[in-house]
């Protein structure tokens, strides 16, 4: 079946405007196939250079110091709401989170651009100077009294938007750096990047923890400084890309096509994605910034805080103990690291997408049954284990489910090259198009708990939405190529236009009085046949008069 071309004939001609394809032919690659170009036939597989390696470590660090404090705020959102912001809603709480996590998606596609265009020293040395930045005045705007209230506008400011603004070239820069060294490796190499921030969500808890019971919330605050200072100035020096690769510096930087592929919008799989991972950022991190609020007044015994009830979502006491809960956390995310390593050694053999889908609704079932059901210590932890090792693939996966949609998509010798070309600018596209729910995902969840003074409605919130994600993940899915290289939809498709078929010969042959072969073969006739038939073989001759 030949492949249907979606673009213009005035568009002919141009690079970015090859046709893309949305039925595939015969040869056309399986969701578990994945295109190289053959430039890289002559690579080894593991490059051979020390640069590579550093480089490789750096990039673990720009994970480490953009997703690895969004997975640590927890921590830091369960001491503002039993001390320092005490007094403060919910809601604003969840929004310094939220904040970070906006500015790291909302940025990732004009960062991608950047880094395409070889800006990558400007891009990481930006993050080099805002993340500590941040974090040294934070220490310095928060009261070291314990019983003192803090105004939330400085620490918002300084946490939520200087910080979120450090975090955002990081996060992109982590996997596009690091892949130009691993051509062959460009899954595990990404995969283990990925590391970065499941262990930093390990890492940073335990220090808070032991710190501020040690030297207080301020001083804790600038030792975690001084730590995102020395590891980000390593990866500022090592984390550069292969010398060889190539950049490529758009004609015209105010072209709304070097910052958007429309070619991205007329692909009906990418936007059913793209809608998937909106929706899982709706429901994924309230999850995380709520984990040791929930655990302290719903697992009685197991925080060090007092409350009135099981269920009640406000602490009644201050105490100047932390929580006893951050290692629930901890081992939320050192199970992710299990998960993040899983995806990188078996995604590309069961297919990226494919893996994406199950991990989803495992997720989305473990929040809506195991997370609103766990009464005890051991149904917490037990959440905290199996969610965090899904949890590592949902949230690992998306840029290697658009690099298999974008193979499945572009499929003829002329457009191979594409789809690796592309891979930046859609996974920019799809993450920025996710900022909003990001953002608006954690504070309606804090809404929640503050308007209903209950946590179960955090838990149905975003069970649902990771429900949600699955729904749109298995649409995408739907016009993706089966093992045969043809879609679900254009089986469905060809399967009912041949019934449609088959009914309107059937009906046209009733209405014009046309006698099916098999109904001409059992009428009567009066000229006897030449041949045998069954009755004359096995019956006995009949006399000519019984012939009519």
């Amino acid at each position: 079946m030949p492949s249907q071309s979606l673009e213009k004939d005035n568009r002919k001609g141009s690079e970015a405007s090859l046709p893309l394809s949305t039925s595939t032919a015969s040869g056309a690659p399986s969701m578990r196939e994945f295109r190289r170009s053959s430039s890289d036939d002559d690579e080894p597989y593991w490059p051979r250079t020390w640069r590579a390696y550093a480089c490789l470590l750096g990039c673990f660090f720009l994970m480490f110091n953009s997703w690895g404090l969004v997975n640590a705020y927890g921590t830091w959102s369960s001491y503002y709401v039993g001390h320092s912001l005490r007094t403060v809603d919910q809601l604003e709480l969840n929004l310094i989170g939220g904040s970070q996590c906006f500015l790291v998606l909302l940025l990732s596609n004009p960062v991608g651009r950047l880094l395409d265009a070889g800006h990558f020293r400007k891009v990481i040395g930006f993050g080099t100077v805002f993340v500590p930045l941040g974090l040294f005045i934070l220490s310095a705007v928060h009261p070291s009294s314990v019983e003192a209230i803090a105004s939330f506008g400085p620490i918002w400011a300084t946490q939520g938007l200087v910080v979120g603004l450090g975090m955002a070239p990081f996060f992109v820069s982590s996997s596009q750096v690091a892949a130009t060294w691993f051509p062959k490796r460009r899954g595990l190499a990404v995969g283990y990047v990925a590391c970065g921030a499941s262990i930093a969500g390990v890492v940073y808890p335990t220090m808070l923890r032991y710190l501020i019971e040690a030297v207080g919330f301020n001083n804790a605050v600038r030792y975690v400084a001084t730590l995102t200072s020395l590891t980000c100035i390593y990866s500022f020096i090592f984390a550069t890309p292969n010398p060889v690769h190539e950049f490529h510096k758009p004609e015209n930087w105010f072209k709304i096509r070097t910052w958007f592929d429309t070619d991205a919008f007329r692909n009906k799989a990418w936007c059913w994605f793209t809608a998937a991972v909106a929706f899982m950022f709706f429901g994924f991190y309230p999850v995380f910034f709520n984990l040791e609020e929930v655990s302290t007044v719903v697992l009685a015994g197991f925080g060090t805080r007092n409350s009135s009830g099981i269920g009640q979502a406000m602490p009644q006491a201050v105490s100047d103990e932390p929580l006893q809960t951050f290692w629930l956390l901890t081992i939320m995310n050192g199970a992710s690291t299990a998960g993040r390593l899983t995806l990188a050694q078996f995604s590309d053999k069961t297919g990226p997408l494919n893996m994406h889908i199950g991990s989803q609704l495992v997720c989305s079932l473990l929040t809506l049954v195991l997370w609103t059901l766990a009464g005890s210590e051991t149904d917490a932890i037990a959440f905290c284990v199996v969610f965090g090792v899904f949890s590592g693939m949902v949230i690992g996966l998306p840029p290697a489910s658009v690099a298999n949609i974008l193979s499945c998509t572009y499929t003829t010798p002329e457009t191979e090259a594409l789809a690796k070309k592309k891979l930046g600018h859609w996974v920019g596209m799809m993450y920025s198009f996710a900022a909003v729910p990001a953002l608006l995902g954690p504070v309606i969840a804090g809404h929640l708990i503050t308007e209903y003074n209950t946590y179960i409605t955090i838990q149905m919130w975003s069970g649902a939405n990771l429900f949600l994600s699955f729904i749109c993940m298995m649409v995408a899915r739907w016009y993706l190529p089966c093992f045969d290289g043809e879609s679900f939809a254009h089986h469905f498709s060809r399967k009912h236009a041949s019934t449609k078929e088959k009914l309107r010969l059937g009906s046209d042959a009733t209405a014009a009085g046309i006698v099916s072969p098999t109904a001409l073969s059992q009428a009567p006739t009066r000229v006897p046949s030449t041949m045998p038939s069954r009755e004359k073989i096995e019956q006995p001759a009949q006399s000519p008069e019984r012939m009519v």
